[in-house]
C-alpha cells in the first residue's frame, strides 16, 4: 500500500458487524507487504447472498490496499448444469472425474462464474483480471491420473501476470482450469490450484473458505490452530473423509513449501474473510509449522 490510509476513509466504506474498525490499521501494516491468496468454495458461493458478502469483502480488502488473490470454485454450478445435460459424474477420493464431455462443461461453468465475480466487483468499484483457460491462462498443467480423466496439478504458473494485476490495483480472480500438452483444457481441484499459487507467490496466508467452520478432532471439537504433522494424523486414522482429504492435504503441502499460514473457515459467515484479517483470535482453523 502506497499510504496509509486514514480511519475516515476506512469509515466510508467499513462494513456492520465487522471487527472493531478502530483496530483495522495495524492489521493493514501487518499484511501491506504481503500477499493473501483466498479460495472460495462452489459450496458457499451458490447462495446468492453468501455470494454478494464475499464480493464486498472482497471490495473492502482491495479498498484498504492489501494485495488480495481470489481463486474461486464452482462445483454445485457444474453438478446443476451437468444434471441439465444428464451427464453423470462420479468422484474418486473427492476429485470429479472428468471426461471430453464433462471437461467442455466444467470450462463454460466456470468462466462464466470467473466473470461474474469480476463483473460484480466492478459494480462495487473494485477492479479485477480474469484469469482462465480461455483469457491470460497462468496454469500449465499435467495430468493427475489417467482414471481422473481430464483432471490436471499445476506443473507452471505464470505468476507476472498476477503481478502486472496487482501493481495496477486490480484483483486477480482465477478460476481452477488450466492447459496441458496441445492446448487441452484441464479441470483442478480449486483448492490445489489455490495452494499452488500461494507457495509460487510465497503468500503470507491461504484461506480456505467453505462450508464448515474448519478442521474438528474426534469429538466433533472445532480446531482452533494445528501443526502440519497432526493434520496428517486426521487423515490417516480417517477421522476426515471424502472431499476434506484433498483439501487437508493441500495444506500441509502449502505450509511445508513456503505459505506461513493456512486457513479453514466457514464462508458462510458474514464477513469471515474480516474476522480472520482484522483480529488476533481470527476464524476457523489455522495450519501452520
Amino acid at each position: 500500500m502506497s499510504k496509509e490510509i486514514s480511519l475516515d476513509e476506512i469509515k466510508k466504506f467499513w462494513p456492520e458487524k465487522a471487527p472493531d474498525i478502530n483496530i483495522v490499521q495495524k492489521y493493514v501494516s501487518k499484511y501491506e507487504k504481503e500477499k493473501i491468496v483466498i479460495k472460495y468454495g462452489g459450496n458457499v458461493l451458490i447462495d446468492r447472498n453468501v455470494f454478494n458478502n464475499f464480493i464486498s469483502d472482497i471490495y473492502v480488502l482491495n479498498k484498504l490496499g492489501l494485495s488480495i488473490i481470489v481463486v474461486h470454485g464452482g462445483g454445485p454450478r457444474i453438478k446443476r448444469e451437468l444434471d441439465k445435460k444428464k451427464i453423470i459424474s462420479k468422484f474418486i477420493n473427492g476429485l470429479r472425474v472428468t471426461d471430453k464431455n464433462i471437461i467442455n462443461t466444467v470450462e463454460e461453468v466456470l468462466i462464466d462464474l470467473n466473470k461474474d465475480i469480476v463483473n460484480s466487483l466492478k459494480k462495487l468499484g473494485s477492479e479485477a483480471a480474469s484469469f482462465h483457460t480461455k483469457s491470460d491462462n497462468i496454469i500449465e498443467v499435467e495430468p493427475e491420473r489417467e482414471e481422473l480423466g481430464f483432471v490436471g496439478i499445476p506443473k507452471e504458473i505464470n505468476t507476472g501476470l498476477i503481478e502486472d494485476a496487482l501493481n495496477e490495483n486490480k484483483i486477480p480472480i482465477i478460476a481452477p482450469l488450466g492447459l496441458g500438452k496441445n492446448n487441452q483444457t484441464f479441470n483442478i481441484n480449486g483448492d490445489t490450484a489455490a495452494s499452488a499459487i500461494a507457495k509460487k507467490l510465497k503468500s503470507r496466508r491461504l484461506i480456505l473458505m467453505t462450508n464448515v467452520e474448519g478442521v474438528y478432532d474426534d469429538k466433533k471439537t472445532l480446531i482452533s490452530e494445528i501443526k502440519p504433522f497432526d493434520l496428517e494424523n486426521l487423515i490417516k486414522w480417517k477421522i476426515v473423509e471424502g472431499g476434506m482429504i484433498p483439501k487437508l492435504e493441500n495444506c500441509v503441502n502449502a505450509v511445508e513449501n513456503g505459505v506461513r499460514g493456512v486457513v479453514i473457515l466457514d464462508g458462510r459467515k458474514p464477513h469471515s474473510i474480516l474476522h480472520e484479517i482484522f483480529s488476533d483470535k481470527g476464524s476457523g482453523t489455522l495450519i501452520r509449522k
